[in-house]
């Protein structure tokens, strides 16, 4: 299985999509090497981001599910290399 390695960036703007994402994410839990959120009180929006190591495809359904969520905005940078497991 080819993995690769990439940071995935969430801006939450719709507070009642929060409980869904951290939903979708524990789903996805056995590939988050790690993740970080930060509440933006002053502009009252969330701030995630995630570091995995997954299946291009899971990435992609990750992002895909989360971006469909409304008032929630999700960009994906992936690194270069591949791993094979």
């Amino acid at each position: 299985m080819e993995t690769r390695v990439a940071v995935m960036s969430i801006i939450v703007e719709d507070s009642q999509s929060a409980e869904i994402i951290n939903a979708i994410l524990h789903d996805y839990g056995r590939y988050i090497i790690g993740r970080m959120g930060i509440p933006y009180r002053q502009r009252d929006i969330y701030i995630i981001s995630i570091a995995i190591d997954a299946p291009q495809d899971k990435i992609s359904a990750l992002s895909g599910k989360i971006g469909k969520l409304p008032g929630v905005n999700v960009k994906t940078a992936f690194s270069n290399i591949i791993s094979h497991e």
